[in-house]
């Protein structure tokens, strides 16, 4: 499985647990894996949720700023990376 780094982590909330995710580069949709990777941070989960200002959306674009509900506990500066086949 191959991973292309889109987004960083810019906050953490903790609860409920969302993770506010600056895309900077490709798309990201309901359905897709990424990977939250940092220096204390290292999972991997479904995208279940995407919102833009607590709006739901279906996919977001580079240059988007997004809200992921998490699993785990994120933190700043964290990497995000989609997972492809």
């Amino acid at each position: 499985m191959a991973e292309i780094e889109i987004g960083k982590v810019a906050h953490f909330f903790g609860r409920p647990m969302v993770a506010a995710v600056e895309i900077t580069s490709g798309t990201l949709k309901k359905g897709d894996t990424i990977r939250i990777l940092g220096h204390t941070t290292d999972f991997t989960q479904t995208v279940e949720s995407l919102q833009i200002e607590h709006e739901s959306v279906e996919e977001v674009k580079e240059g988007d700023s997004i809200g992921i509900k998490v699993q785990e506990h994120a933190r700043e500066h964290d990497r995000v990376f989609k997972i492809t086949e």
